[in-house]
């Protein structure tokens, strides 16, 4: 799993632990995102997903930063690739291409397993596609965002217009997205995109080691439950959303999990749960 892969990298820093690390792993480039990484992006996360060794994956960036956003050259690239005299057929081929883009993105959402992401440096344009389809995020004080598509000509379209407004609010979304501005680690937090802000990237993946280390000794029945019924109760009602986490536990409560966690409550000791 290790080693295979040419725009990221997978680690597992310690030999009995069930933390895994996605690095974007471009560091000359600001690890920006070139094709390679839509295609090995979601391979990496599939193969996590089914991994029973993993139970969090944490998302960082290698070198000084996060994501600088999609490669130029890569964009340049596509536009150019994608002309021809069809209007109707340039168009329809655009679209798929697009929508493969936002798969890998949304690969994410769809991996069981949680994955949190960690900021230093700059998170620009894809780069907060990518951390806004993360069910957990942090940063530096130093660390920096920008919904930069505008001023390149684009509406953006790898998942941060849709996923930035229940996050950070419509309007600040709205503000955030037309100016293209760019804005700190400190205004993240207050705007709810991340939860914490670490003094430093050494303090932050320290902090979030542990929390990470903390969410992956918990049942993975109840953490996949969690995640997913989280995700799926955005687009229901509450009605909606309380019968589809009545069908979800209907199926998955009585298991092994939930007797090793009472009888590690009565017994006054840390329970252990079966890799899924």
């Amino acid at each position: 799993m290790e080693g295979k892969y040419k725009s990221i990298e997978i680690k597992r820093k310690f030999p009995n632990s069930r933390v895994f690390y996605v690095y974007l792993n471009r560091p000359s480039r600001g690890n920006a995102l070139s094709p390679d990484f839509f295609v090995e992006f979601p391979e990496a996360l599939s193969s996590l997903d089914q991994n029973p060794n993993v139970a969090v994956i944490i998302l960082a960036g290698a070198g000084p930063h996060f994501c600088s956003g999609i490669d130029l050259q890569t964009l340049n690239s596509q536009s150019k690739d994608t002309v021809s005299n069809d209007g109707g057929r340039t168009g329809e081929k655009l679209r798929r291409e697009i929508k493969v883009l936002q798969r890998s993105i949304t690969a994410i959402e769809d991996c069981r397993k949680p994955v949190i992401a960690v900021v230093h440096g700059a998170c620009v344009g894809g780069g907060v596609d990518i951390v806004t389809a993360c069910d957990i995020r942090y940063c530096t004080e130093s660390a920096f965002f920008c919904v930069k598509e505008v001023d390149l000509a684009i509406t953006a379209d790898l998942g941060s217009l849709q996923r930035l407004p229940a996050i950070v609010g419509f309007g600040n979304a709205m503000e955030l997205s037309l100016t293209a501005r760019r804005f700190s680690g400190l205004e993240a937090k207050e705007l709810g995109l991340v939860t914490k802000v670490f003094d430093s990237k050494e303090a932050m993946e320290d902090g979030v080691a542990a929390i990470a280390e903390g969410i992956a000794s918990k049942s993975p029945l109840a953490v996949v439950g969690t995640k997913r019924v989280l995700i799926q109760s955005r687009d229901l009602t509450l009605d909606q959303g309380l019968d589809y986490v009545a069908t979800w536990n209907s199926g998955v409560i009585l298991s092994e999990d939930l007797n090793e966690a009472i009888s590690a409550q009565l017994q006054k000791r840390k329970p252990v749960f079966a890799k899924l």
